[in-house]
């Protein structure tokens, strides 16, 4: 452990993928954990977070060291490591030469140690990595960080660390394993024996996934955007239904439910299933809720509606769990020539690992797609501003259309030919009523003008 620049603190505040915007916070530890031959000098450091109320959260930065200021990256400028009279520390994502260490490392599967811990680098056989391909980060918005390297293969790097095995990497794993044709392939992964950056006692060391490595899908198409795409051409057209419009989504719903079964499918042969008390998760729903209408008070008058929802689930008894996905929508899968890929297993970023972890019912990942159906015509109706309500009207109830209908073929593909039961639809509409109330909390902590989406999705879903 090390003392800290407090630049430190100032990066993290300006990161997109820092998952404590809007708190007060201090960085009041750092941990080099390892080492990445270069050059340049690369450390992978872990940086403590402290709220001030007991609670902190560990962060992974990548550190390219350098012994004078770097004008190129200057906007990637972390800080002096170590602390005081250091070297000059950039956050290694934005740096070509230095993610290319990384790539090279993946190539020699080296293990390289520092102050008593190691990184290691474990490749998965069956693809030959183009070692000269060059980086290139991802711009998008995320709880990670990723970089491409040509059109090769792409490194995400997890900053948000907890000790123990990422259920990103696992369960790509098998599923690269078991020939899957809905996902990216993974070629490997980054892991460390972390001790925490208080400071853990040898025999409590875990190893802990720190970057995976896996396919880049050059042809992919975002499925969010791709839906949204949909919905233009659909308001675009003011006397036609969703059936008969050009960019009619139908058919890539069903296409997703069944790669979506298929993907819940092989899961469950990987990892097996268990059975778990249904009362106990619609207790967990329950206050769920309860803590969402601390944070949205207008969720109260949809309280009882979503508590009958609750109690009906409860009044399953057992039902089947297993690895899903845990954090399923539009906006995780991609299109490809070769059809969807579902991405991004590391379930919900808000939850602690060893829940993420968790075996959960399937119709979790379910509800999240039908959420996000619902999701998509209304973000665009929204998006179209109109003061006459006749209009508002009128898109109001063509987004419900295309939603409808979307549901029923991702739906209808998934189930196949055992049909949706009444069971079925007792466990879907509680876990689409618990995503929804969700999304309610993160649009109010995110993204206010949003809040009305969700809000109002709760209110038709415990209306019907």
């Amino acid at each position: 452990m090390t003392d800290v620049d407090p630049a430190f603190t100032d990066f993290l505040a300006q990161s997109r993928w820092f998952g404590g915007k809007g708190r007060d916070f201090e960085v009041t530890r750092a941990e080099e954990i390892g080492r990445v031959p270069g050059p340049p000098d690369v450390v992978v450091v872990l940086a403590e977070v402290d709220y001030g109320s007991g609670e902190t959260e560990s962060y992974q930065l990548p550190l390219a060291l350098y012994d004078e200021e770097q004008p190129h990256i200057d906007r990637a400028l972390v800080g002096r490591w170590p602390a005081g009279d250091g070297r000059f520390a950039y956050d290694a994502v934005h740096d070509r030469v230095a993610m290319a260490a990384y790539l090279r490392a993946f190539g020699d599967a080296p293990s390289t140690g520092a102050a008593g811990n190691e990184l290691t680098f474990v490749r998965l056989p069956g693809h030959e990595l183009d070692l000269d391909a060059a980086a290139s980060p991802f711009s998008g918005e995320q709880s990670n960080s990723s970089v491409f390297f040509g059109e090769d293969c792409v490194l995400k790097i997890f900053r948000k660390v907890t000790p123990g095995e990422n259920p990103d990497v696992t369960t790509h794993r098998v599923l690269t394993e078991s020939g899957s044709t809905h996902i990216a392939h993974l070629y490997g992964w980054v892991e460390s024996p972390l001790v925490e950056v208080r400071g853990a006692p040898a025999t409590s060391l875990e190893t802990t996934h720190l970057a995976m490595l896996q396919q880049f899908l050059r042809t992919a198409s975002d499925g969010w955007e791709i839906a949204l795409a949909s919905v233009r051409d659909l308001f675009a057209e003011a006397d036609l239904h969703a059936a008969e419009v050009g960019g009619d989504f139908a058919s890539e719903a069903a296409r997703l439910g069944e790669a979506l079964a298929e993907i819940h499918g092989q899961l469950r042969d990987a990892f097996g299933t268990d059975t778990v008390d249904a009362g106990f998760v619609a207790d967990q729903m329950a206050a769920r809720l309860a803590a969402a209408i601390e944070v949205v008070p207008g969720l109260a008058e949809h309280a009882d509606g979503a508590r009958t929802a609750f109690g009906a689930l409860a009044g399953l008894g057992e039902i089947p769990v297993q690895r899903v996905h845990g954090d399923l929508h539009l906006g995780q899968t991609l299109r490809t020539v070769l059809g969807w890929k579902v991405v991004d297993f590391e379930g919900e970023p808000a939850k602690p690992l060893a829940e993420r972890l968790l075996p959960d019912s399937p119709w979790r990942d379910v509800a999240g797609m039908t959420r996000s159906f619902d999701y998509a015509p209304h973000a665009v109706a929204a998006s179209l501003p109109e003061d006459d309500p006749d209009v508002r009207h009128q898109r109001a109830t063509r987004a419900g259309e295309w939603a409808r209908r979307n549901r029923r073929a991702f739906l209808a593909s998934y189930c196949g030919e055992a049909g949706f039961g009444a069971t079925d639809r007792t466990l879907l509409t509680a876990y689409v009523v618990d995503k929804a109330v969700y999304e309610c909390v993160y649009e109010a902590r995110n993204r206010p003008t949003w809040l009305p989406i969700p809000l109002e999705g709760v209110a038709r879903l415990v209306a019907g």
